[in-house]
């Protein structure tokens, strides 16, 4: 068996606490669309280390210090990114659907539906 030419595994990252110099990193990162699969592996890190960086609960200085160093380094594309904050989205439904779900409510598509009942 020719094990000699098989390509050696690549080296696992370090875990290692984010810094604030990793933050800014993360932020530049965020705006050149490096996809976040990427970033969790280069920083060995759970990706809601990455999410609290992006909501300012850690490090809350370094997106104002990425936006500057990045300005510096990709004059070009300061016209392209979206600078805007991190919106999170919610996952659970609004509120205001229950009144689907009321009693009295007929439902549009149902066994008592007019439109199914066409015998």
């Amino acid at each position: 068996m020719d094990v000699a030419f098989l390509d050696p595994p690549p080296p696992t990252a370090v875990r290692r606490p984010l810094t604030e110099t990793d933050a800014v990193d993360i932020w530049i990162a965020r705006w050149l669309k490096i996809r976040r699969r990427d970033l969790v592996r280069r920083y060995a890190c759970d990706p809601r280390r990455l999410y609290e960086i992006w909501e300012e609960a850690r490090f809350q200085g370094a997106r104002a210090k990425a936006l500057e160093l990045f300005s510096a380094r990709y004059p070009f594309l300061l016209d392209r990114v979206d600078f805007g904050p991190h919106r999170r989205i919610a996952r659970s439904s609004h509120p205001d659907q229950l009144v689907l779900f009321e009693e009295g409510s007929t439902p549009h598509f149902g066994p008592n539906s007019k439109e199914l009942s066409r015998t």
